[in-house]
This record gives structure tokens, sequence and C-alpha cells, in this order.
């Protein structure tokens, strides 16, 4: 039996769709008691928020700086103060958010993108290296097992030599007027969700999926942006092409008013030998197709490699799905915060759990799209 992690959340108050996500993935496991937060910064809304999940009044903040005061105090003085804070805030808080509570020796889970600008996400993985503590990015479809036993095959050599990348992230949400009233309107203000639009919110996404499973950063990409609805200020579509230092060539395609779309993120992987295919919309199935061969159709509860048994949790043939794979985050996050605390060797699956230097290597990535697209679609060297 597992000792339970005391958890705080910033922002995911009424009426927040992420928040509520997090909460079902920290609860699912039974591995976190959410004891704390500053869910709004309306007093009024944070308390009621509050109240509505069984969060204490006298631990429902309206502020999260003090909040991280106050948590980091209890904490130091072992009178139960939060270990792990999730931030699931509009994009330009992440970065102030993050420092203040690893200032207070507290983890980090945190919704992606990490910050709004390289030089912020850079500042703070500085920080969480010489804290020591742990910190999380969110990027959910690693949690799923098949997608890390996909990165387990490629990194074993089962399609050979990587050739082609191909990622897609498609929805169709944004693709009409009645979109730009959603959220409270913050996704269309650069001020607060950062200078790109559907590239900060799926693009990133999908670039740090395709990153994850090949296990190759591209060296050199070429970039479009569009904006295709009228009196949107952010991009709404994004495609991109990517040569890899070996040879291989990639594309990444996103977009948010791709009509009829719902939520089709799909990757494929080819090599010398073999191709990998998944879409995330049908996440219990892995395609594996050897050059000449039959099409291999591998199930999760059937995918062998540790890295997919350590993320199931039922017997094949039960669906399992983006909450699980939300979920899987924050068990792999409660196993290595106990690692830490016992002085050990991190968790079997740490290397499996996205962080900080995810963040910088995204923030690296939207920084270069933005300029080859001011540039008119040059190729640009990708730093590492």
């Amino acid at each position: 039996m597992h000792r339970r992690i005391k958890l705080g959340m910033v922002g995911g108050g009424r009426g927040a769709f992420i928040g509520a996500v997090h909460r079902m993935a920290a609860r699912l496991d039974d591995r976190y008691d959410l004891v704390a937060g500053a869910l709004s910064s309306d007093p009024d809304r944070a308390a009621a928020s509050a109240g509505d999940i069984g969060i204490a009044s006298e631990r429902s903040y309206a502020d999260w700086q003090e909040m991280a005061q106050r948590e980091g105090a209890l904490r130091r003085s072992g009178q139960g103060g939060i270990e792990a804070v999730s931030i699931v805030t509009p994009n330009h808080l992440h970065a102030r958010i993050a420092k203040a509570f690893l200032e207070e020796g507290i983890h980090i889970i945190c919704d992606k993108p990490l910050t709004v600008s390289l030089d912020e996400a850079l500042a703070l993985q500085a920080l969480a290296q010489r804290s020591g503590l742990l910190f999380v990015l969110t990027h959910t479809y690693t949690g799923y097992p098949l997608i890390r036993h996909a990165r387990s095959l490629v990194a074993q050599g089962a399609i050979g030599e990587l050739r082609l990348v191909q990622v897609e992230y498609s929805q169709d949400w944004w693709a009409d007027a009645a979109a730009l009233t959603g959220d409270g309107g913050w996704r269309e203000n650069p001020a607060v969700a950062g200078p790109a639009g559907t590239l900060g919110d799926v693009g990133i996404h999908a670039y740090q999926l395709a990153a994850y499973v090949s296990g190759q950063q591209p060296s050199e990409i070429s970039a479009e942006l569009h904006t295709f609805m009228p009196g949107r200020v952010l991009d709404d579509h994004v495609q991109v092409m990517m040569r890899y230092a070996n040879g291989a060539r990639g594309t990444l395609w996103a977009s948010q008013v791709a009509t009829g779309c719902e939520n089709a993120l799909t990757l494929r992987v080819y090599g010398s030998t073999a191709q990998l295919r998944f879409n995330q919309e049908d996440p219990n199935v892995l395609w594996l197709t050897p050059q000449g061969g039959a099409a291999q159709r591998i199930t999760r509860g059937r995918a062998e490699s540790p890295a997919a048994m350590a993320a199931t949790r039922i017997p094949a043939g039960h669906p399992e799905g983006y909450i699980e794979a939300f979920a899987q985050l924050y068990r792999d996050a409660a196993d290595q915060i106990l690692a830490l605390e016992s002085g050990g060797p991190k968790s079997a699956i740490a290397d499996f759990l996205p962080g900080v230097d995810d963040g910088v290597a995204g923030h690296r990535f939207i920084e270069t799209v933005l300029k080859s697209h001011r540039l008119n679609g040059a190729w640009l060297r990708l730093e590492q």
C-alpha cells in the first residue's frame, strides 16, 4: 500500500474543463488527497469551487501566492502542507506559479504549455533542476500504454532506422465564430495564451508525441501558420516540414478549424524495416507493419513491454482511454515523489514521464516555427 500524496491545485474552479480532468486523473489510482486550492482569483468563486470538491474552507485561497507561502510553511513545520501542486491556469501564469511553489519546496504537476516564452521556460528549467524537485508537464497522450509500447519498440530497433515521421492533430471546435468567445476569450489574447494559438494548444502536443515515440528531435524545420477565422489574432492552423540529423524527414499538421474532426491525433513512424501507426481516437490499438509483411494489430493489455504493462490497469478487451492516460502521469508522479522522499533510485518508469525538459523543447519548436513563418517558410535550424 502506498502513502497518499497531499495535493493542491491552482486554477480549475467551476466551469473549467481541464481542472476537472486533472482531479479525476489524480483520484483514479487513489494516490492523492486534494487538500488545498486557489481555484479562482475571485474569492467567492474560489470558496464555492472548493466547497464543491470537499476542500476545507481554511485551505481554500483566493490568492495563489498566499497559498504557496502558507502551504510551504505548513509543510516545513510538519503540519500537513501540500507536497505537490497541480497548475491548471491560463498559460501566462504557469511560470510565476511554478516558481513560487518550487521555492517553497513543493513538487509541480503543470498543464502544458510550460510557459508563454522560451526565456521563461529556460529560467523555470534552471530553477527546477536546482531544486531537485519533481516537475511533471502533463502531455496526456504519453500516458497511453500503447504509446509507451511504441516508444519501446522504436528504442529497441523494431522498425529499423528512422526514415519518416508524420503527425497530425486536427479539431474543429474553433471553426466557427461562436468559438471566439469560448474559455472567457483568453485563448484569443496573446498576453494570456502566448504568441501561438493552435500551435501552442495542440501543435505542441503533436510535436512532443512525435519526439517522444521516435526518440529524435528534428534538426531543421520550415513552417507556415494561418488564421482562417476573421477577427482572430492567433493562428488556428499550422503546417511544418521537418528534417532530422540522420536524414529522416517529417511533417506536422495541426488545425482547430478542420471541419468534422473531433480530436484526431494520429502518429505514423516509418523505419527501414517496419511502420508504426497510432490513432488517439482508437487508443487501445497500435499497428505494426513490417516491410513486405502483414499488418500486426497490437491491443492494449496484450502489449508485453514493461512500459506498456506498467501503464495497463485492466485486462485486455476492456477499453481504457483519455482519463486513464492522464491518470498514468499522476500515478508515475506519485511513485517518483515517494522515491525522491526515500532518497532511493528514481522509479522504474520515470524516464517515460514528461517534464520540464519537454517543455523547453516545445518552446524551442514554437519560437522556431514562428520565426520560420515570419520568414515565409524559411528552413531554420532547431536548437537542441
